[in-house]
C-alpha cells in the first residue's frame, strides 16, 4: 500500500514533468509576491503581539512566565503560519485544482469525474475553499483559546500539530476529491476511515509547509501525492447506504 512520504515525493517528481509546469509556476509567481508582503507586515509586527500577549498574563502568573512565553509564541507562530497557509492557498486553489486532474489522468490513466468546464471549475474551487475556511476557523479559534487556559494549555503544542496534519490533509486530499465530485461532508468522513494514511500524509505536508520558500516549489507535489493517495487509500471507499 502506498505510504504518505512516497506519494508526495513521487508527486513532485511527476508535477514539473513537460505539460504540467504550466499549472505549478503560475501559483508559485504570485504566491512569492503574497509571501514578501505577509512577511514584511508579519516581522515588523511580531514582536509587539508577543508583549500584547504577555502583558495580558496576570500578576499570580508570573512565577510561571518561563513557561508561558514559549507556548505563547508557539501559539503565535502557529497561527501565522495558518493565514500564510490559508492565503496562499485560497489564491492557489484553482491552479491546484486543474493540476490534480492533470496529474489523476498522467498517474492513473482515469478521467476525473468532473465535467464542469474550466471557467466553472476554477469558480467553484474557490467556493470550495471557503467552505474549507468556514470548516477551520471555528476549530482554529477554539485551539487558541485552549491555549490560554492555564494547565490544559500545555497541551496546546500537541494539539495544534494534530490540527495542522489534519487541516493539512483537509486541504490537498479535497483537491482530487472534489475533481471527483466528493463532497466536503463525504470527504471528511472517509479521511476518518482512513485516520492513519491522513495523519501521516497531512504530517509531511504540514512540515514542507514550514521550509520557507522552497514550500512554494515543494507543494504542488503534495498535490500530485494528494492524488496517488487518493487513488490508493479514498477511491474505493464508498458512501454509506441511507436508511
Amino acid at each position: 500500500m502506498l505510504d504518505a512520504l512516497t506519494a508526495v515525493l513521487r508527486g513532485t517528481r511527476l508535477v514539473y514533468r513537460p505539460g504540467l509546469r504550466r499549472y505549478v509556476f503560475a501559483p508559485i509567481a504570485i504566491n512569492l509576491v503574497v509571501y514578501a508582503l505577509l512577511l514584511r507586515y508579519v516581522l515588523a509586527h511580531f514582536g509587539g503581539w508577543l508583549d500584547g500577549w504577555m502583558a495580558m498574563v496576570p500578576a499570580w502568573l508570573d512565577w510561571l512566565s518561563w513557561l508561558i512565553w514559549p507556548l505563547f509564541l508557539i501559539s503565535l507562530v502557529v497561527i501565522v503560519f495558518f493565514t500564510f497557509t490559508l492565503v496562499t492557498h485560497l489564491i492557489a486553489a484553482p491552479f491546484y485544482g486543474f493540476l490534480a486532474a492533470k496529474v489523476e489522468v498522467l498517474a492513473t490513466g482515469r478521467e476525473p469525474l468532473d465535467d464542469r468546464g474550466l471557467a466553472r471549475t476554477a469558480v467553484d474551487a474557490l467556493g470550495r475553499e471557503l467552505v474549507k475556511l468556514a470548516y477551520i476557523l471555528p476549530r482554529m479559534a477554539l485551539l487558541f483559546l485552549i491555549s490560554w487556559i492555564p494547565a490544559i494549555n500545555l497541551a496546546a503544542p500537541l494539539l495544534w500539530a494534530l490540527f495542522s496534519a489534519w487541516v493539512m490533509a483537509i486541504t490537498y486530499l479535497d483537491y482530487p476529491m472534489d475533481n471527483n465530485k466528493v463532497s466536503f461532508a463525504e470527504m471528511r468522513r472517509r479521511l476518518g476511515q482512513r485516520r492513519w494514511p491522513t495523519l501521516t500524509y497531512g504530517g509531511w505536508v504540514t512540515l514542507i509547509t514550514w521550509i520557507p520558500l522552497a514550500n512554494l516549489f515543494l507543494l504542488p507535489g503534495a498535490v500530485a501525492g494528494a492524488v496517488l493517495m487518493w487513488d490508493a487509500h479514498y477511491r474505493g471507499l464508498t458512501m454509506p447506504r441511507q436508511a
